[in-house]
């Protein structure tokens, strides 16, 4: 078996910025209750002719120069999504066109917030086993549209972006074994449905299920590779809410050493898309360095979840 590591990341980021404010008059809220309840301040919207794809591959290209990888060469792209408009086609074809990925595969992954850890996990297995040299990672959202926007419970939480990871052989496995998890009896807790597509989601038992059943994923996850939650050097959990993410850090008894990702802050939710923002954010910042190991955790409808720890590059 061949060795894997992510090669290279990609982001990219609305232009468009929104704060609460808006948000919070049409609830009957305040900027206040917003920050308080999910940690909030502000997030990215897609412009109306700003796609999936066209921030797929926007981060993807970024993500194959960081790399240093032709797009040529790439035999497989996956697409981690739940907001495309409609259930075929799919974007990644798309994507690989655009990027001039000619010979590659593609497919969408449908893992919801999960989905980016999910694609992760099967990019490594593929170049392991040799299916592909190097495979695209892409997480995009286009969630804005799809809210209830006099839904007091999710119009504040979410927003729109994409990042990108190349997954490729190394010397060295870079992205460690896969920690899978579902509470299939809990599948109809968030969904996109109906006729215009319209974001429903049961938040307090989201957070009751991730602030329970993440901790023992990330240990689990952490234990596949072989170390612990204490000697990571960064966790980059989904973006879903501040809350969760402190109340998990809690759980895991992290260290101050132990960089942790709140892009949240400044992104909101973006689904598929907020654990490589988070990365790529950490990374540009120079908080994260190669070679680090840090975990990353996706969670999300489903309700589904995964996590691996991996090697910055």
């Amino acid at each position: 078996m061949r060795a894997a590591a992510i090669l290279g990341l990609g982001a990219h980021r609305p232009a468009v910025r929104q704060d609460n404010r808006a948000i919070a008059e049409r609830i009957g809220s305040s900027d206040d209750w917003i920050r308080e309840r999910s940690g909030i301040v502000t997030r990215g919207v897609a412009g109306p002719d700003e796609s999936v794809v066209d921030m797929a591959a926007s981060a993807g290209g970024k993500a194959l120069a960081a790399a240093g990888i032709d797009a040529e060469d790439v035999g497989l792209v996956l697409l981690a999504t739940c907001s495309m408009p409609g259930p075929l086609p799919g974007g990644s074809p798309e994507v690989a066109h655009r990027l001039g990925a000619r010979r590659a595969g593609a497919t969408d992954i449908g893992a919801g917030c999960a989905g980016f850890t999910y694609a992760v996990a099967m990019a490594a297995d593929a170049v392991r086993a040799g299916t592909a040299d190097y495979v695209l990672v892409v997480g995009s959202e286009k969630l804005m549209p799809m809210l209830n926007m006099d839904d007091r419970g999710s119009a504040f939480l979410f927003g729109d972006g994409a990042g990108a990871a190349v997954v490729g052989v190394a010397e060295t496995d870079g992205i460690g074994p896969v920690a899978w998890s579902h509470d299939g009896e809990q599948y109809d807790r968030l969904a996109i449905e109906g006729s215009p597509l319209q974001l429903r989601m049961e938040g307090r038992a989201i957070y009751r299920w991730a602030a329970t059943s993440l901790p023992d994923l990330a240990r689990r996850a952490c234990a596949l590779a072989g170390t612990t939650p204490q000697e990571l050097d960064a966790f980059v959990p989904h973006q879903a809410n501040l809350r969760i993410t402190e109340s998990v850090v809690k759980s895991l008894r992290l260290p101050e050493s132990v960089v942790v990702a709140r892009d949240v802050v400044d992104s909101g939710n973006t689904s598929a898309a907020s654990v490589p923002l988070a990365f790529a954010r950490l990374h540009e910042l120079g908080q994260v360095r190669r070679g680090d190991s840090v975990l990353l955790l996706g969670f999300g409808a489903g309700l589904t979840a995964a996590g691996q720890v991996v090697r910055c590059p």
